[in-house]
């Protein structure tokens, strides 16, 4: 990976910390049958769990107690954690911040591919104009952060004073001056898609804004 673009990914160790929620929390598409899904493998799991105390208690009878509360530990974990996930997933600001991650993501591993295959030998799909595609995404990585780290700050103070306002500042504007002429150059159409993930980011944190005033 060259130099420029180390440390842009944004990693899941570093997205629990910046949202308080791991993308592993939340079920995505947040579906009705997505939901029943889950639901049918935590069915499946509570059954064998039950299988394994049978068993347990079967082979060690006097430790019946001991198996039993061990086993309805696990099954109450179980429950909780697909109560937690439904919640979580109900926060669409959330999930919408997660899939803007996912994207975002998906622009850098491209770059990285495509610096793989450039220095493989193939000079033609060198990236031109590269130092505009890092700015862009390095002021996209900036507001994807200010974005999880207000849900989160929204989703924990039901009150939000006012005077951190200037979590809501944004990069947009800058990030509009750097879209090249040439769209149809492979550089241009990184920073058009670079560009249409910041507008979505700065939508999210736009409904952000209009839910706080709204309490």
């Amino acid at each position: 990976m060259r130099a420029d673009i180390q440390g842009l990914e944004i990693t899941v160790g570093e997205l629990k910390h910046l949202s308080g929620a791991g993308p592993d929390r939340v079920y995505r598409p947040a579906t009705k049958t997505k939901f029943a899904r889950e639901a049918l493998k935590t069915v499946g799991l509570i059954v064998l769990v039950s299988i394994s105390c049978w068993l347990l208690v079967g082979i060690f009878p006097r430790a019946y107690l001991l198996w039993l509360a061990l086993h309805l530990g696990a099954i109450v974990g179980l429950l909780f954690e697909d109560a937690w996930k439904i919640w979580c997933s109900q926060n669409k600001h959330l999930v919408n911040l997660f899939d803007g991650v996912d994207r975002y993501n998906g622009i850098v591993k491209a770059i990285e591919i495509n610096d793989q295959i450039e220095e493989a030998g193939n000079a033609s799909v060198k990236i031109g104009d590269r130092p505009q595609v890092i700015k862009a995404l390095q002021l996209i990585r900036e507001d994807l952060v200010r974005a999880l780290k207000t849900e989160k700050i929204l989703r924990k103070n039901q009150k939000f004073v006012d005077t951190n306002s200037e979590l809501f500042a944004n990069n947009l504007k800058t990030l509009n001056t750097l879209l090249i002429s040439d769209r149809s150059s492979q550089s241009g159409r990184l920073l058009n898609e670079a560009l249409q993930l910041a507008v979505g980011v700065q939508a999210e944190i736009k409904k952000l804004q209009e839910r706080n005033a709204a309490k």
